[in-house]
């Protein structure tokens, strides 16, 4: 977007909870796109500018605004008042009324993300006073915005600066229940997203209990490489390549996936994730452009996204499709080459292939991110949101509009 086997019984107090039922699919076909919104891309300028109003609200069955963020004593911190709250923009408003185009449309809220970090949440989660002053505060902000639901996105425990790798897979599952017998008690869904790397997993997540408390699991099998990377990787390989050497075999959707099955997740709670961008690498040598070639870093930041080594579905498709197009036969998805440019992403292609995966595993559906990188104007092929809309009819999902 990045090994403790303790478990614990979940206590009597959440079980009663856990009997409440929270009903987490609108479509015919009891599957599921939940896709996010990132607020921040109302300040992208020209094409790339994305706000709630660019949002086809028939196109997914749950959409996530993403982020709000946390203080060390368990209050909700809103990271851009100006763009979210009715003082500025206005985005949690004109969020909840999309579901006037779409009543069966289920909003949620995320709270976290990679630039929020760990420590915070490692803090909340281990100090039970906190916690309670987090799930009240969670309650009150869907009650108060007319929300369905809360999304965790604890990027993650036990990982990074600040968290308690000792004991925070064991501190989520505490406050994964909390949350649970809160927004079950008045039928809201709880979601959370949940890393796709084996490594990632097995020290974050005590699985059997977060998949007992979790309505929905968004596993992010997407950037498995990134920025850090000294070589060429693709960021979301559906496949293991034959060049893969041990580390780097379990880098991809069908490991992460299984691996979550294989620890005793609930298939049907499991969405697939996908991104609808690419990540970009400069080669160090243009003659070379095979899967593992050496870089010199990050490749160039597009007009839209603009950020190193990231470009979206809608940059790559309108920008730069006269670049060499190449799939790749043993990962199972494609990437582009021009000079010593090298971005690796999803096509519609490859969405279908993991789609196809989804349904083959009875998985509960896929999961986007984000909106904003998708062809959302529909200047590529016509038709907007082609990403989507292929993940959306190979799922055979039907939506209200």
């Amino acid at each position: 977007m990045k090994v403790l086997a303790v478990f614990l019984v979940v206590a009597a107090a959440c079980a009663t909870a856990l009997e409440i039922s929270v009903n987490v699919s609108v479509s015919g076909s009891a599957k599921n796109i939940v896709c996010y919104f990132t607020s921040w891309t109302v300040y992208r300028n020209g094409t790339g500018h994305f706000d709630v109003e660019d949002i086809d609200p028939s196109l997914c069955t749950h959409l996530v605004f993403a982020f709000i963020g946390i203080t060390a004593d368990g209050k909700i911190h809103l990271l851009d008042e100006w763009e979210s709250s009715d003082d500025g923009l206005a985005g949690f408003s004109h969020f909840t009324n999309l579901t006037q185009a779409n009543p069966d449309l289920k909003l949620l809220v995320s709270m976290g993300g990679w630039n929020e970090a760990s420590k915070n949440y490692s803090i909340v989660a281990a100090d039970s006073a906190k916690r309670k002053v987090l799930v009240e505060e969670v309650v009150q902000f869907l009650d108060d915005h007319n929300y369905h639901g809360f999304d965790l996105a604890w990027l993650y425990p036990g990982i990074r600066d600040g968290s308690d790798s000792e004991h925070d897979a064991a501190n989520y599952v505490e406050l994964l229940k909390e949350l649970k017998a809160a927004l079950s008690a008045k039928g809201y869904i709880l979601s959370a997203a949940v890393s796709g790397g084996i490594t990632n997993m097995d020290i974050a997540y005590q699985i059997p209990l977060v998949s007992e408390l979790l309505d929905i699991i968004n596993v992010m099998v997407y950037d498995f490489h990134g920025s850090a990377e000294t070589h060429v990787c693709h960021f979301a390989p559906l496949t293991a390549s034959s060049k893969d050497d041990d580390g780097n075999a379990t880098l991809n959707v069908k490991s992460g996936i299984q691996h979550w099955i294989d620890k005793g997740a609930d298939p049907a709670k499991l969405h697939l994730g996908v991104g609808t961008y690419g990540r970009t690498f400069t080669l160090a040598d243009p003659n070379n452009a095979e899967l593992y070639a050496p870089v010199t870093g990050q490749g160039r930041a597009g007009p839209y996204t603009n950020e190193d080594g990231i470009l979206g579905y809608i940059e790559i498709c309108e920008l730069y499709s006269n670049w060499t197009y190449v799939w790749d036969d043993d990962q199972q998805v494609p990437h582009r080459v021009s000079g010593d440019q090298w971005v690796g992403y999803d096509d519609e292609k490859s969405v279908t292939l993991k789609a196809e995966y989804a349904n083959e595993k009875n998985l509960g559906g896929m999961m986007v991110w984000s909106l904003d990188t998708d062809d959302f104007v529909g200047i590529c092929g016509g038709e907007t949101y082609p990403l989507i809309r292929t993940m959306k009819k190979t799922l055979n999902i039907i939506t209200s509009s």
